[in-house]
C-alpha cells in the first residue's frame, strides 16, 4: 500500500459525526488516547481547529489544534495504519499551518515523545525546532516531551 498516489484524498472540518472513527484511529495510535467526549469538546470549541482527511468515505488520518490570540498548538494527529507513510500527516500538518498563519498566528507550539523519532523530524521538516523539555510528561509509559515551536513569518 505505500506506493499508492495521495490525489484521492480530501482534507474538511471535523465534524461531531466523525468523532467515533477518529476516537478508534487515537485508540490504534497512542497508549494513553484521547476519549470520544474529548473529541466532541474539541469540534464544538471556539478557537479550535480539527480536520480530517478522507479517503472516500473513510477517515485516514486527524489533527486537532488550537487558536489562543495569536499562538497556536497542535494537540493531537494521527494516520490509521494502513494508511501511514503515504503523506497524510504531511498534508494535515500544511492544512493546519495554513489555516493558523490566516488566522494570523505567529507560533505554532506541539509536544511529542521523545522517543518518538519519526514524528520530531516530520516535524522538524516543517522547521519547527526544539524548544524545551516537559519531565514526564506522559504516561504509560512515563516519558517525557520534547517541546516544539514553529515561528510563521
Amino acid at each position: 500500500m505505500g506506493e499508492e498516489p495521495l490525489n484521492d484524498i480530501s482534507i474538511g472540518d471535523m465534524t461531531t459525526d466523525d468523532v467515533s472513527e477518529v476516537a478508534g484511529i487515537e485508540r490504534l495510535s497512542f497508549t494513553t488516547p484521547w476519549s470520544e467526549m474529548s473529541f466532541y469538546t474539541e469540534v464544538r470549541k471556539p478557537g479550535s481547529l480539527s480536520k480530517v482527511a478522507r479517503r472516500g468515505r473513510e477517515i485516514a488520518g486527524y489533527i486537532c489544534a488550537s487558536r489562543i490570540v495569536d499562538e497556536g498548538h497542535m494537540l493531537t494527529l494521527a494516520v490509521r495504519p494502513e494508511f501511514r507513510r503515504l503523506g497524510i500527516a504531511s498534508a494535515l500538518i500544511e492544512d493546519m499551518i495554513g489555516d493558523l498563519r490566516e488566522q494570523g498566528c505567529r507560533f505554532i507550539f506541539l509536544e511529542v515523545r521523545s522517543s518518538n523519532e519519526a514524528a520530531r523530524k516530520m516535524y522538524e521538516k516543517f522547521n519547527f525546532k526544539l524548544f524545551g523539555l516537559r519531565k514526564n510528561y506522559y504516561k504509560s509509559p512515563v516519558e517525557d516531551a520534547v517541546l516544539m515551536v514553529l515561528k510563521l513569518d
